[in-house]
């Protein structure tokens, strides 16, 4: 019964945290890349508008922050439930 009860732990902060990051890719790709852009056209980034570098580049770097972050975290999740690989 223990045993399930952790395993129900593992995964819910696994996908706790796959949440979590959803919701931020979500926002950067598709809210600051192209709802957004309208009201991020004013700051200028790189010699182009902060929407526009949203969209290019601004959403892959934020999206491999993400993936060094859950990376970081499931590493770190792993250890404390006992099912790492080292």
């Amino acid at each position: 019964m223990a045993d399930n009860s952790q395993n129900d732990a593992y995964w819910s902060a696994n996908l706790r945290i796959i949440k979590i990051s959803l919701v931020i890719w979500a926002i950067v790709s598709f809210g600051f890349g192209i709802l957004l852009r309208p009201m991020l056209s004013g700051i200028a980034v790189g010699g182009t508008d902060l929407g526009f570098w949203f969209a290019q580049q601004g959403s892959i770097i934020v999206f491999l922050i993400l993936i060094f972050n859950y990376a970081f975290r499931m590493n770190k999740l792993d250890r404390e439930h006992g099912v790492d690989e080292e």
